[in-house]
């Protein structure tokens, strides 16, 4: 194809969306309310998984140091703990810190008002990366030497981890859903345009116009009005977020939803809609011109 043909039917694409002002605009519309509901469903299953996984680290090992180990010898373990696969971080509480948080819990029972230091164990809270491999990581640490007891909350955490996996597979099966969803609609909105157009079409035919040079325009209008849905949806998207952030900070007093910034996940946003507007603009009119081509 020569250059000046190329850019002929690149012109054509661009005049056919304000040729066919109501049909380009529907398109739009039908493009900006998909995207709309694919990028907040997204965001919002992002921002649920991210506060499980919160949820998931606050689940602690707790790890007991033989009490006759002096408070030296005790924090030497730390650097044995540190080194297993799945430990995120461990800290080091003395029998002076244990005993505080002791007393503070057990302030107004007095059968416990006889308790010393030198009575409880110095030990270690260990974070993990995935607690789903609790229960191995915490008998790791048990087989070290100097530790005589570790307490893990198995079944909460195991639950953490079944959360998290039914958030990913649920979300990932209703956005798939929803873009399926999406292409659909787009496509037969195009092919209502291609139909008020088909007798254009079947003139370009019969005068010996080739398929690529009729689909071309075709594709370019499909291309335009996926990209200027997709940026529309992505301003709206944005500016809708913040909004809501806003307000559900006004009422949750307690901070229990914590949402992230929406410039955390701003080039992953970007990324996503502007490849949805390219893909369901470009597919979108290739599929649906087919029929039209045999004439």
């Amino acid at each position: 194809m020569r250059i000046n043909n190329f850019f002929y039917l690149i012109k054509e694409g661009v005049k056919g969306i304000f040729k066919h002002g109501f049909m380009s605009f529907a398109a739009v519309c039908v493009t900006v309310a998909c995207l709309l509901i694919v990028g907040s469903f997204s965001i919002l299953m992002y921002n649920v998984n991210i506060m499980v996984e919160d949820l998931n680290q606050t689940n602690e090992v707790l790890a007991y140091v033989d009490s006759s180990f002096t408070e030296a010898e005790a924090k030497s373990i730390g650097t044995k703990i540190n080194m297993i696969d799945n430990v995120l971080q461990s800290d080091f509480i003395s029998r002076e810190e244990a005993l505080k948080k002791f007393v503070a819990d057990h302030q107004e029972d007095e059968a416990f008002s006889g308790v010393e230091a030198e009575d409880l164990r110095h030990r270690f809270r260990v974070i993990l990366e995935d607690n789903a491999y609790i229960e191995e990581t915490a008998g790791q640490i048990e087989d070290l030497p100097g530790v005589v007891k570790v307490r893990a909350e198995y079944e909460l955490a195991e639950g953490f981890s079944t959360l998290q996996q039914v958030l990913q597979l649920v979300s990932t099966a209703i956005i798939a859903v929803l873009l399926v969803v999406s292409l659909l609609i787009i496509s037969n909105t195009v092919k209502l345009a291609m139909y008020d157009r088909k007798d254009e079409i079947s003139i370009m035919k019969m005068v010996g116009a080739t398929n690529g040079f009729i689909r071309l325009p075709f594709v370019v209008e499909g291309f335009t009005l996926g990209m200027v849905g997709a940026a529309l949806a992505f301003a709206m998207e944005w500016g809708l977020y913040d909004t809501l952030v806003e307000e559900i900070a006004t009422v949750d007093s307690l901070k229990l939803f914590n949402f992230v910034p929406f410039e955390h996940v701003l080039i992953p946003m970007i990324g996503t809609f502007a490849f949805a507007g390219l893909f369901v603009g470009i597919v979108g009119s290739w599929t649906s011109i087919r029929k039209f081509m045999n004439v």
